[in-house]
């Protein structure tokens, strides 16, 4: 396998701080700690039931990290743990209507926001090249 181009490897830099520079723009408005919001996003999305040692290795973190974040979603209310059907010593992580609520509005928070920058930083052509360029991020996945 060769090595991207010069100008590719430029061009990925580029795009990582601008996404990052985004997300991080992002969260001082965030309820949810990312940890959190991670393992939500997770439940929700998948809308399946994960272990806790799952769920670790999902989000690539330890499993005592793990532990820790889904014991606060659990005594906030946002996540419940239930025996596994065929492994007594495992519980089953679940989110909750409130867990799947306060993601939602997580996000449709940033939404607004970074809509509100859309239409108050770019003129009507450059949201269609936004537009454009969100599809191709979509096809680098």
């Amino acid at each position: 396998m060769s090595s991207p181009h010069p100008d590719t490897l430029e061009l990925a830099a580029d795009l990582r701080a601008a996404v990052g520079e985004l997300v991080r723009s992002l969260r001082p408005d965030d309820a949810l700690p990312q940890n959190q919001a991670g393992v939500l996003g997770l439940l929700v999305r998948d809308e399946h039931s994960y272990t806790v040692a799952e769920l670790a290795t999902r989000q690539r973190v330890r499993h005592q990290s793990m532990a820790r974040t889904v014991a606060l979603l659990t005594e906030a209310g946002l996540v419940t743990q239930q025996p596994h059907p065929t492994d007594g010593r495992k519980l089953l992580v679940t989110a909750t209507g409130a867990g799947r609520a306060a993601l939602l509005e997580q996000r449709a928070r940033r939404e607004a926001r970074i809509a509100t920058a859309i239409e108050a930083r770019l003129t009507p052509e450059e949201q269609e090249r936004l537009r454009a360029a969100v599809e191709l991020l979509h096809r680098l996945h």
